[in-house]
């Protein structure tokens, strides 16, 4: 494959790639505010359609590493960049690069947000439960055998060998 061919296929990639960003950005953000309002239905609906952007970012992303391993650049940033040099010498898909590594960063910022939101939630219903079933707090600590302490039954330790 020559150097032009090398450059469209590595164009095209990156075109796929900034849409799929783009939508998954809308769906976190969408999946944020469903979050809010506790719809379970459509919060299953963006789940769904979340991981399967994902899938296809993640098989964009071996693509990508396929087409520089083809041309005996290594599967990471300085392999791309070297391919972009050597495909792409005018630098002419830097741009969409940059815009596909910024929208990446604004993705995993929602996501983190939005896991940090369920995480919340979770607590206060683990909180609850514990409230109506009279169960103790669980601890998130290391028990003597290597295991949640939370795992362990409430009663005294007779001895241990």
């Amino acid at each position: 494959m020559d150097a032009g061919v090398c450059r469209e296929h590595l164009s095209t990639l990156l075109r796929e790639e900034s849409e799929l960003l783009a939508q998954l950005e809308e769906l976190l953000a969408r999946e944020s505010h469903i979050l809010e309002t506790s719809d379970v239905q459509a919060l299953e609906t963006t789940t769904r359609a979340r991981q399967e952007r994902m899938g296809a970012l993640a098989r964009i992303e071996e693509q990508r590493r396929s087409l520089c391993a083809l041309h005996g650049f290594s599967a990471d940033k300085a392999g791309l960049d070297g391919l972009m040099t050597w495909c792409d010498g005018e630098g002419t898909l830097l741009a969409r690069l940059r815009e596909c590594a910024e929208r990446a960063v604004r993705c995993r910022d929602l996501n983190d947000r939005n896991g940090i939101v369920v995480a919340g939630r979770l607590k206060r219903v683990e909180g609850m439960l514990d409230a109506l079933t009279g169960r103790p707090t669980r601890s998130d600590t290391y028990g003597p055998k290597g295991y949640g302490a939370s795992n362990t039954r409430p009663g005294r330790v007779l001895g241990a060998a």
